[in-house]
């Protein structure tokens, strides 16, 4: 940058010839001059800035010094000038982008709720008339990973008496899921919702001897649970609509169907400082009775293929149902829990007390390796939770 100066005989001081304050052409955007001082010295020069990124002036020590020399009066003048134009432009873009702003002012956008807002879920997936306990589920296969896909909404219509506790849901994959899934209710009341989705990695060609196991339990404050029902979902042929939402209603005690042969109802806990276990053997319906001679349950603990203890109970007689409410207890350390089971074997004792008792029914309790399914789960679920009672209902089978 050149500057031309002269000095006349007349006068002691140098004249500018050229002006430095810079020419902005008409046609070009508007600017902001940072810096409003005198143009009359060479230190100082014109910075501007889009309005978007203005900043706070931060003059430096030479222009303070040359500002006090400026009038009061001008300097309030062009500080109110230069405040009202950062207003104007900060109004212009917050009505451009939005409200949401960083640091102070910077406008970044809005968020459009709309866009996110969703129908409550008791609106889309609403349960069927009727005042039965319903799960409200859905079911998917993908072929490509093998993968079955259930996603757990919500309940209806649940049992007055639960409305103020916590609501738990296992899921199983029978007959070879070691290890159940659990859900817990988003919520209490009559209908709590869940919103969980549960993936099982099975074959395409196993899926179909496949059922889905939905345990529904009700939890105190105190810990103690209680079985509301049971959703047993076959999945042979029920996978043709894919992601459909299903209602099915809840299998309590009562409205279960009885097995074949009959079914016994067992109370499982497991002490381990104690290491005691304790069986107590409940009630039997729906035996297939050979005499009237009355009926006794036998219980043996075993180890690997070693019987380690038996027990019998008294002889109950009764036409449709058996109440034993016989306890018994076997000693078992702690580290043979995934090697013991237990076998019941349900016996009518014969006339002759020489020839051994008929045999109506077998059920075996215990780890992966001697039961599938509800058995599994039941072993299981004594082991999870110590020293509290595990009651479920199981249906015999024949002995081998």
């Amino acid at each position: 940058m050149l500057y031309y100066l002269c000095r006349t005989k007349d006068q002691r001081q140098y004249e500018e010839l050229l002006s430095m304050v810079p020419s902005v052409p008409a046609c070009s955007a508007p600017v902001i001059l940072v810096s409003q001082g005198s143009w009359t010295t060479p230190s100082e020069v014109p910075f501007t800035l889009p309005p978007r990124f203005m900043t706070r002036i931060h003059d430096n020590q030479e222009t303070e010094e040359k500002v006090e020399e400026v009038e009061e009066a001008e300097e309030l003048e062009e500080l109110e000038e230069l405040e009202e134009m950062k207003m104007e432009a900060r109004r212009d873009i917050l009505a451009h982008r939005g409200s949401l702003s960083v640091r102070s002012w910077y406008p970044v956008g809005t968020l459009l709720a709309g866009l996110y807002s969703a129908p409550p879920l008791n609106e889309v997936v609403a349960p069927p008339p009727g005042m039965a306990t319903r799960l409200c589920f859905s079911v998917e296969y993908r072929h490509s990973s093998e993968q079955l896909m259930v996603s757990l909404l919500r309940l209806g219509n649940l049992p007055p008496p639960f409305h103020g506790n916590v609501t738990l849901v296992e899921l199983r994959l029978l007959p070879d899921d070691r290890r159940p899934r659990q859900a817990k209710a988003r919520g209490t009341g009559p209908d709590p919702e869940f919103n969980d989705c549960f993936v099982f990695q099975v074959s395409g060609a196993c899926v179909p001897q496949s059922t889905l196991s939905v345990c529904v339990l009700s939890v105190e404050q105190d810990g103690k649970r209680h079985a509301v029902g049971r959703v047993l979902f076959p999945l042979e042929g029920e996978l043709g609509q894919a992601g459909r939402v299903l209602w099915r209603d809840l299998e309590t005690e009562d409205d279960t169907q009885c097995s074949e042969l009959g079914d016994v109802k067992v109370s499982l806990s497991y002490s381990p400082a104690l290491q005691r276990l304790s069986v107590v053997v409940l009630r039997a319906r729906g035996l297939q009775l050979l005499t009237d001679a009355g009926v006794c349950v036998q219980v043996s603990l075993q180890i690997h293929t070693r019987v380690v203890k038996i027990k019998r109970s008294c002889v109950v007689k009764g036409e449709t149902d058996h109440y034993f409410n016989h306890r018994m207890t076997f000693k078992l350390r702690s580290q043979h829990l995934d090697e013991a089971c237990l076998r019941f074997e349900l016996q009518q004792p014969n006339d002759i007390s020489s020839e051994r008792p008929a045999m109506l029914g077998v059920l075996v309790l215990g780890p992966f390796m001697y039961a599938r399914g509800p058995q599994l789960q039941h072993w299981m679920d004594m082991v999870n939770t110590p020293q509290e009672p595990v009651k479920l209902w199981h249906g015999l089978s024949r002995a081998t």
